[in-house]
């Protein structure tokens, strides 16, 4: 075994000394953070222990292979299984995104084509909302500006894994950030012809250090209003909802689902440390090298990144060539076969030393 791989066996043996003792988990989110660690060095440490247990058994397989044949086709059996192995842990020991294992805010906006995009935007909503169901996640809708046909002119969804296994919310919904197009014939056409729209989806993580990210009240714009709409069918009469304005930056976050002014207000400020984290490493990665973010990690809210026809009943994912024509259970919420293409698409890119 190399020395960086002894280490992390180290340290996954360090961890879980660490787990065993109950005084560690009186601090909850120190043990939440531990345990996080602990299962994302599981996978490396089983890996590299097969590997060499492997290694082990084709050896004595191959002493013996003199003696009786059958060790011989045994032997041939583990080396065959050994670059399978091999190729695993280092896919395995691959830099991982360090937010892989975080909870998400997601952003959904109409763009071009009306009324047409806001129902559309309302599709893309329901659509996560069902894939956080099937996954056993959290969704809980923030805020939101309703159409006046029923969909969305903007929607804020934050959404919550129920563990601590090292592959969160954003492992998968990371590459779903950009502009998503639908062809279709609109409800508003009466001539019956396809027309083209198109809503701006952002991803953004919710790590557990946004408390690193600084902000001073005078930058801050608070604005309160009465709760409305799709948020939440239990209508506020009081003006609970709040809205804060980043004055630098010009964001703006909104939160009206919880009961009280004062949880609006602390949900909003975690939605806009996110957001201003976001923006933070964006700006450092740009910084430290364009030529480094690949295609399938872009954050270029200009790419239109997928396609949703209606007529042909197709989804095209633009940025790794994936097409498949079961649009209608796509928008049920059945978005493994995408993901998993563009997950597999940025491994490949990554393997490959891009």
């Amino acid at each position: 075994m190399t020395a960086p791989l002894d280490a992390l066996i180290a340290e996954h043996g360090e961890l879980e000394t660490k787990l065993a003792d109950p005084s560690v988990h009186a601090d909850q989110a120190g043990a939440r953070k531990l345990g996080k660690r602990y299962a994302e060095l599981t996978p490396i440490v089983r890996a590299a222990r097969e590997l060499e247990q492997t290694r082990n058994d084709l050896g004595a397989a191959r002493e013996l292979a003199g003696e009786d044949p059958a060790f011989a086709e045994e032997a041939d059996e583990l080396s065959a299984r050994i670059p399978q192995l091999e190729e695993r842990l280092t896919e395995l020991l691959l830099p991982r995104d360090p937010h892989d294992s975080s909870d998400v805010v997601m952003e959904i906006k109409s763009g071009e084509g009306g009324e047409e995009s806001a129902l559309f935007a309302g599709d893309l909503l329901r659509m996560y909302l069902r894939y956080a169901e099937r996954q056993g996640w959290k969704a809980e809708v923030l805020d939101g500006t309703d159409s006046d046909l029923g969909g969305f002119k903007d929607v804020t969804v934050a959404i919550k894994s129920r563990g601590d296994g090292p592959d969160g919310v954003w492992s998968r919904l990371k590459y779903e950030g950009g502009v998503h197009r639908v062809q279709r014939v609109p409800v508003t056409e009466s001539q019956g012809r396809i027309h083209t729209s198109a809503a701006g989806v952002l991803v953004i993580p919710e790590t557990e250090d946004v408390a690193s990210i600084e902000i001073d009240d005078k930058d801050l714009r608070v604005d309160v209003f009465r709760s409305s709409g799709k948020g939440g069918q239990s209508v506020n009469t009081t003006d609970s909802a709040v809205r804060i304005t980043h004055l630098p930056t010009g964001i703006v976050v909104s939160c009206q689902n919880e009961r009280s002014q004062l949880q609006n207000k602390a949900r909003a400020m975690q939605v806009l440390q996110a957001r201003l984290q976001a923006l933070a490493e964006e700006k450092a990665q740009q910084e430290a090298s364009d030529a480094r973010r690949t295609q399938v990690r872009t954050v270029d809210r200009s790419e239109r990144v997928r396609t949703y026809n209606f007529p042909e009943s197709r989804i095209s994912d633009h940025r790794v060539g994936y097409k498949a024509h079961n649009l209608d259970a796509v928008l049920d919420g059945e978005l493994d076969a995408v993901l998993d293409a563009l997950s597999a698409a940025d491994r490949a890119e990554r393997l490959a030393g891009g």
